[in-house]
């Protein structure tokens, strides 16, 4: 059966191993005026100034964006959003998963089938716009990176057990992965 080609960013879904796993969300700042959309659920990265924003193919991630809280400058009342879009509010807080043993779901942009050998490799994540409508993340793995010998964002641990995305054998299939090159897991600053 064929997968639907459905992106949807970094979707997380538990951690690895046997202990608890409270899905619970970390506080990051995003800077006031900020001219980066961020989606919900794409991944993002760490800064220089201390804040986040949104990740990019090659290098660290932290983890992937839940939705920011903030007061609106215009109305000064308390404002909720599943994504971050320019607004020059001192008080962004930005909610992330970012557990370091976090496990994500995120679809492959291959546009030919995959293969169980794809799992335990490494892979970058491609960029796209989020979805206008929603602003639901659009990001995959970038398939064509998909190694054993270089390190890369994304590490593949397993294939979605999602009836409509777990076709090894059809286009656009949902993996599980980890953040590999994940920014609270390095020993150096990596901003």
């Amino acid at each position: 059966m064929a997968n639907k080609d459905s992106a949807f960013g970094l979707k997380p879904i538990g951690k690895v191993g046997q202990n608890r796993d409270n899905q619970g969300l970390s506080e990051y700042s995003i800077a006031a005026n900020d001219s980066t959309t961020i989606y919900f659920q794409d991944p993002v990265k760490p800064t220089a100034a201390g804040t986040i924003d949104r990740g990019a193919a090659g290098g660290n991630l932290i983890g992937s964006l839940n939705g920011v809280f903030y007061t609106d400058p215009n109305t000064q009342k308390p404002t909720w959003a599943n994504h971050y879009s320019q607004v020059n509010a001192t008080d962004i807080v930005a909610f992330v998963a970012d557990d370091p043993y976090e496990r994500f779901e995120i679809q492959s942009d291959n546009s030919g089938a995959s293969a169980q050998t794809d799992v335990f490799l490494n892979a970058d994540v491609i960029l796209a716009d989020g979805d206008s409508a929603n602003y639901v993340s659009k990001v995959e793995l970038d398939d064509s990176t998909l190694n054993n010998t270089l390190s890369a964002q994304l590490r593949v641990i397993g294939v979605s057990k999602d009836p409509d995305n777990s076709d090894l054998a059809s286009a656009n299939v949902n993996f599980v992965v980890m953040i590999n090159e994940h920014s609270l897991k390095s020993e150096t600053g990596n901003v």
